[in-house]
């Protein structure tokens, strides 16, 4: 998974997105802060490869992309988008390949611009980024090769509250960054960063009007977050592997970023500091009963505007939720399996 799995639609209610072997189900709120639906197959019988990517653009559309199968031990991109929780999902739409045709190259990632346009990014085959976008009134711009090398499997898109188009990459020796210079631009590449960088670990936030924030864990195990322009700053030590789910909140009237992540406990552990003041610290507390190992944790605000977590583990299927409590401080409600 790539991208934020557990979205509010522009209805108001709760979605999640998983894999679900050769297919991608939807789970959803029958109403907002209600029961959940059953799961349900989205984007049409094709078979997929287990990847998945995630964004939401300001109309609250889902745009999803996976790799699928194609001939002779070929695959390419497919393309998705759900409009609200309660109508199916379009049939998945071929996108292409970034070098025409040819194996899987890599994860996919996804952003949405201010006009709504999907913007495609993954690895080509010879170690650089390549994307394909919308266009506005309709289909795809070809593929445009936005260079750079050696590049790994990271990848985190995300569109700025201007709703221009912002994609990081790891490489060998730190983490690269493209840039749209103004809507509908092709991306340039921009500042980079030296630092050794975990694999899987990276996490492109939106935390203010002028900023994105890229969390990451470095090769000591902390937790950092950069911003262009800026040194990285230590947080606090990875509470466990992969990348960490974050959301702004209010907390006593203190604009905050909460941060998520499954800890080495196998239990959700939560840690939250004043947006953008990494320099106030923070501390992991733990929630709710261990989950399996591949479960993975996300964040969100739901309908009320109060924050949701959940975990949702691949092998078992399982979906649990908790809420913030209508007090003061980070309290959550006791989790239930939906």
């Amino acid at each position: 998974m790539n991208g934020d799995w557990l979205l509010r639609g522009r209805d108001g209610r709760l979605s999640v997105y998983r894999l679900s072997d050769d297919h991608v189900l939807c789970r959803a709120e029958s109403v907002p802060s209600g029961p959940w639906d059953a799961p349900r197959r989205i984007g049409g019988d094709q078979k997929l490869h287990p990847v998945l990517a995630v964004g939401q653009g300001f109309d609250q559309y889902a745009h999803l992309v996976s790799w699928r199968p194609t001939i002779n031990g070929e695959s390419g991109l497919v393309h998705s988008t759900h409009f609200r929780p309660a109508l199916a999902a379009l049939d998945w739409n071929p996108i292409g390949h970034p070098n025409k045709k040819g194996k899987v190259t890599g994860p996919p990632a996804v952003a949405v611009d201010a006009q709504g346009r999907a913007h495609v990014f993954v690895r080509n085959n010879g170690g650089g980024l390549s994307m394909v976008a919308q266009k506005e009134k309709g289909g795809w711009d070809p593929w445009r090769d936005l260079k750079g090398r050696d590049l790994h499997d990271d990848l985190a898109a995300v569109s700025t509250r201007a709703g221009l188009v912002e994609v990081y990459g790891t490489v060998p020796d730190g983490i690269v960054c493209w840039r749209q210079p103004e809507p509908g631009a092709r991306p340039v590449a921009d500042d980079s960063l030296r630092v050794p960088v975990r694999p899987g670990t990276l996490r492109a936030v939106v935390t203010s009007d002028a900023h994105v924030t890229v969390f990451f864990t470095d090769a000591s195990g902390d937790l950092c977050a950069w911003r262009s322009g800026a040194e990285p700053a230590v947080l606090l030590p990875a509470a466990g592997p992969g990348p960490v789910a974050a959301v702004g909140c209010e907390l006593d009237g203190v604009p905050c970023t909460l941060l998520a992540q499954r800890a080495a406990s196998g239990r959700a552990a939560f840690a939250a500091y004043p947006a953008e003041r990494e320099s106030a610290g923070a501390w992991w507390t733990e929630s709710g009963e261990p989950v399996p190992a591949d479960a993975e944790v996300a964040l969100a605000r739901d309908g009320g505007g109060r924050v949701v977590a959940a975990t949702s583990s691949p092998t078992t299927g399982e979906l649990r939720v908790t809420r913030r409590k209508a007090e003061a401080g980070l309290a959550l409600e006791a989790w239930r399996v939906v």
